[in-house]
């Protein structure tokens, strides 16, 4: 009987102990599935997190390049902007330089050549008159006036008024050439601007698609300007 109840209450520990060794297993079998788990999902959301914090970067990287960009450009840009405002001031500085001393020049050769002409007028005056004075008016015998000296005293006078009158138009013409300089129009200021090419007695210098230049007056028409002169 003890050998019956010894051999079961065996039986039933060795039943229990398989149980607690498969309890076991399936528990460590059940934690390493877990930690697998964990262990995956931790890759993911780690690899999850480099990738957004790489596009992040990636983005920021491209925002900067571009403002760095935008900036070379922007400096490109100011640096031509300059260039050219200096181009265009010394261009017009070139021609207001360039017509003033042309202006100053044809005043100069204006009265270079009427002082001349005044000169020459006045020594021919003078050469006349010397003539006249040292021949006279001659008598005949009978006391009325000798033709032949009347003559020379008329050629004499007659040459005098001559020369004045040609030292006279040779300073107007000189003073009129010397101002034609400028032609005022009754055209007005086109709706759409010409080019600026320079500068004329502090006005912009305006060419038209034919070549001609101008600028515009006071009373808002076109004033041309001769070629030689701009």
């Amino acid at each position: 009987m003890k050998s019956k109840i010894h051999e079961s209450q065996k039986t039933n520990l060795f039943t229990m102990s398989k149980k607690v060794l498969l309890l076991c297993l399936v528990f460590v079998f059940s934690n390493t599935i877990f930690a697998q788990e964990v262990k995956e999902k931790k890759s993911k959301t780690k690899a999850k997190t480099e990738k957004i914090v790489k596009e992040k970067a990636e983005k920021a990287e491209k925002v900067k390049a571009d403002k760095a960009k935008a900036k070379k450009d922007a400096e490109k840009e100011a640096k031509k902007a300059e260039k050219d405002a200096a181009k265009a001031k010394k261009e017009a500085d070139k021609t207001k330089k360039d017509a003033k001393e042309k202006t100053t020049k044809a005043k100069k050769d204006v009265e270079e050549k009427a002082t001349k002409t005044t000169k020459e007028a006045k020594e021919k005056t003078t050469k006349a008159k010397k003539e006249v004075e040292e021949k006279g008016t001659k008598l005949k015998k009978d006391g009325t006036v000798d033709k032949r000296f009347k003559n020379t005293e008329d050629k004499a006078t007659k040459v005098t008024k001559g020369v004045d009158a040609k030292a006279t138009t040779a300073k107007k013409t000189a003073t009129t050439k010397a101002k034609k300089v400028e032609k005022e129009t009754n055209e007005k200021a086109p709706k759409v601007a010409d080019k600026v090419t320079g500068e004329y007695n502090g006005n912009k210098v305006y060419t038209g698609p034919r070549g001609g230049k101008y600028y515009i007056n006071k009373n808002g028409n076109k004033t041309y300007i001769d070629r030689d002169e701009n």
